[in-house]
């Protein structure tokens, strides 16, 4: 059963899930979104779901199925009854929404084929608001393409830039460890976020099936701090985001918060606190080992130094 990060699926018991990694060796790696319920505010094809948060979804399927739960949710293939492929779904949504269908035909006039692109989240499975964000798809080395797109876009009005209101927010939610002029120094040259219509959108990443190699297993081995360059940031904006670095020791980063992918550019210093672990290819540092990264950070000292 292939599925990667950004796909998900729907249980027997009718419980919607979202695919949180690549490798699925004893089951499908993931985490609870949605839930039957009488009284839940989403409702698809007549039936009505509650939205699940992190916590919550851990505390319920404690109780239901405990089997499921391990660092994150793993659920058997033989208990999944259909999955929702991002590639798949984005025609459907986009006849649908008008604010959809524009970013994909700005993107396909650039030259990134439908193909190669997707939606995610509430509207993949059905399940959005009228409120919801647009969590838009594409995959592999394409990804670059549409980040350059998209601020072409916003150079000739086709698409808006977030306002400061709406930055606070994302900060407010987030929580970082790094002050809200660090966050937004970094944030507004990432260029992967942006308004359409009215309505906040995130340009996310995913790996071409190509790219799909297992990772080494690691060991903790206690809290770091460290700088060093970036000589390679092609997975920064995937899940873990992933820099490679030029460090006597530590020899990459996987950052498990959104908050930090993207962070900084190869040729930069950065500066980085996290968890290290012992890998069979070295030590890396690990950022992102709690759902909001308390004492956890990737900063750029070039950029906030420039």
């Amino acid at each position: 059963m292939k599925v990667r990060i950004r796909d998900f699926f729907e249980t027997i018991d009718g419980w919607i899930f979202a695919v949180a990694d690549y490798s699925h060796p004893e089951g499908l790696r993931s985490l609870l979104r949605y839930v039957p319920d009488a009284a839940g505010e989403r409702v698809a094809n007549g039936k009505r779901y509650k939205k699940m948060d992190f916590d919550p979804a851990f505390e319920f399927l404690r109780r239901e199925r405990p089997d499921y739960v391990r660092d994150l949710h793993v659920v058997p293939q033989s208990d999944v009854l259909r999955i929702y492929h991002p590639s798949e779904g984005l025609l459907a949504v986009a006849e649908r929404d008008p604010r959809v269908r524009k970013i994909a035909s700005l993107l396909a006039e650039g030259g990134v084929p439908w193909e190669q692109m997707g939606i995610t989240g509430s509207m993949l499975v059905g399940l959005h608001s009228p409120s919801s964000d647009i969590d838009f798809v594409v995959y592999g080395p394409l990804w670059w393409k549409a980040r350059d797109i998209v601020a072409r876009g916003k150079a000739i009005g086709k698409i808006g830039d977030l306002d400061e209101p709406t930055w606070r927010k994302i900060y407010s939610k987030r929580k970082p460890e790094i002050s809200f002029e660090e966050f937004m120094r970094h944030e507004t040259r990432k260029g992967n976020r942006g308004m359409i219509d009215g309505t906040y959108f995130d340009l996310l990443f995913t790996r071409e099936w190509n790219q799909i190699h297992p990772q080494p297993e690691g060991k903790p081995a206690g809290v770091r701090r460290i700088e060093a360059n970036v000589i390679d940031a092609d997975f920064a904006f995937d899940s873990p985001a992933i820099f490679r670095l030029d460090h006597p020791e530590v020899k990459e980063i996987f950052c498990y918060s959104h908050t930090y992918a993207g962070q900084a550019l190869p040729g930069e210093r950065i500066e980085a606190k996290g968890v290290l672990e012992e890998t069979a290819q070295g030590l890396r540092l690990v950022v992102g080992t709690t759902r909001e990264a308390r004492g956890e950070w990737i900063k750029s000292l070039t950029l906030l130094e420039s």
